[in-house]
């Protein structure tokens, strides 16, 4: 394929934006080239500026769970944006969509609509603290909840040893208040709970891992969080940025049963839109401003367009009593297909699948945390990835991310992808 107009336009970007993009993972830095420039999208494809067609897999990182374009979310937006764009005022649409939401997830009473997923975690993590009058929380290693001061930590010497800021600008103040954990690693939160006897104010969690690719929780490992978080009176945050209304209804407190005390929202709650929000039970929000102390605001939270594309999305998933039995349908029949590819020209692989997500790894040993992921061998993902790319297939330019199904694929998008994937196979 050629991409001269997305070099050129790079080239551009290069100029007045730093590293030519807004978002650092767009920029290809981890398997090479030039970051691909989008010019529109419809369905199950994305198109290039030089009018390359792909079978997209990154799906705008999560929110496009019944396509790119999808008719209803458009017009929702059109429609709105003829009342005008912002008010800084309550408008009816914000009551209407967090009753909606409300009404789709188990455990929670009330829910505040923010701007992205890591104002959603951040503002939650600080109602966590309000709530419980303690300062320190438990992160893990490997998962993603936005680029927030308490999260950019990495892991610290030892296994009940503070975190250190792993960017500049993160001061060790902030660091020494977040205590890194291992995923489905159960014991390992128990020794930083009890090195840290009544200063945890909560625990955050992806239920279901998608920033180290796609990793499912093992052996129970929510339900134990669950009953640790109890027994020291702990809350547990789930991030569900990526799972909320992706796996389930209701997410992943549905999908598996549990009832965590905050829970983050974005990508799918707002059909595309720049939307983030966090729920929980009346007695926890009741501690936010106007009617507690534990402050939070936004200019341009509750946005009508972004409500608007929101409430569009939620309708449709709300009313489609048959959507995640295709999607999960959609989603095995691509990984046997995979699976399938890779293994006939012996190639050495782990595939992970929760609902919609999925991913490829590069590497025979289960793949559970962030040590098993980072085992994978990345230059045969980085060759894995152009080779997709020019057999139009777009993945996320990344190892430790997963790929996104949308209800728009066709089973016939399905055998392209899986003949791209044996194609490419014969190479690495």
């Amino acid at each position: 394929m050629l991409y001269q107009r997305s070099s050129a336009l790079f080239k551009a970007a290069e100029a007045v934006i730093p590293g030519g993009v807004n978002s650092p993972v767009r920029a290809f830095k981890a398997v090479g080239g030039t970051p691909i420039f989008a010019k529109s999208a419809k369905g199950a494809y994305v198109y290039d500026e030089d009018d390359n067609r792909y079978i997209d897999y990154i799906n705008s990182w999560g929110p496009m769970i019944l396509g790119h374009a999808y008719e209803p979310v458009v017009s929702a937006v059109i429609e709105k944006a003829k009342h005008g764009t912002s008010f800084g005022m309550p408008t009816e649409i914000e009551t209407k969509i967090a009753e909606l939401a409300v009404s789709m997830v188990p455990n929670i009473d009330q829910i505040r609509f923010v701007n992205s997923g890591t104002e959603a975690c951040m503002s939650a993590i600080r109602l966590a603290r309000g709530f419980t009058g303690k300062e320190k929380i438990i992160k893990f290693a490997g998962c993603y909840h936005g680029h927030s001061d308490a999260f950019l930590i990495q892991a610290g010497s030892g296994a009940v040893t503070f975190g250190s800021p792993n960017s500049p600008g993160v001061t060790q103040g902030t660091a020494k208040d977040t205590l890194l954990a291992k995923y489905n690693d159960i014991d390992h939160v128990k020794a930083l709970v009890e090195a840290n006897k009544d200063e945890i104010a909560c625990i955050i969690i992806e239920p279901v891992a998608g920033n180290m690719g796609c990793i499912p929780p093992k052996n129970n490992f929510l339900q134990q969080l669950r009953e640790v978080c109890d027994a020291h009176a702990i809350l547990l945050v789930f991030d569900e940025v990526m799972t909320g209304f992706r796996l389930a209804k209701g997410g992943a407190q549905e999908l598996y049963n549990i009832n965590a005390d905050i829970v983050c929202y974005g990508k799918v709650i707002g059909g595309g839109l720049p939307v983030g929000a966090f729920a929980a039970r009346h007695e926890i929000m009741s501690h936010l401003a106007p009617l507690g102390k534990v402050y939070q605001a936004g200019t341009l939270s509750g946005n009508p367009l972004a409500m608007a594309a929101g409430m569009a999305m939620l309708s449709s998933i709300e009313s489609d009593t048959d959507l995640f039995k295709r999607l999960e349908e959609k989603t095995e029949y691509l990984h046997t297909g995979c699976a399938e590819a890779l293994n006939k020209y012996d190639i050495a692989h782990t595939i992970n699948r929760k609902g919609s997500m999925l991913s490829i790894h590069f590497s025979e040993d289960e793949v559970i945390d962030f040590d098993s992921a980072a085992k994978g061998n990345n230059e045969r993902f980085k060759s894995f990835f152009h080779g997709m790319l020019n057999e139009g297939i777009y993945i996320a330019p990344s190892a430790f991310e997963t790929w996104f199904i949308t209800d728009a694929l066709s089973y016939e998008d399905l055998d392209i992808t899986i003949n791209a994937v044996a194609k490419v196979a014969q190479n690495l």
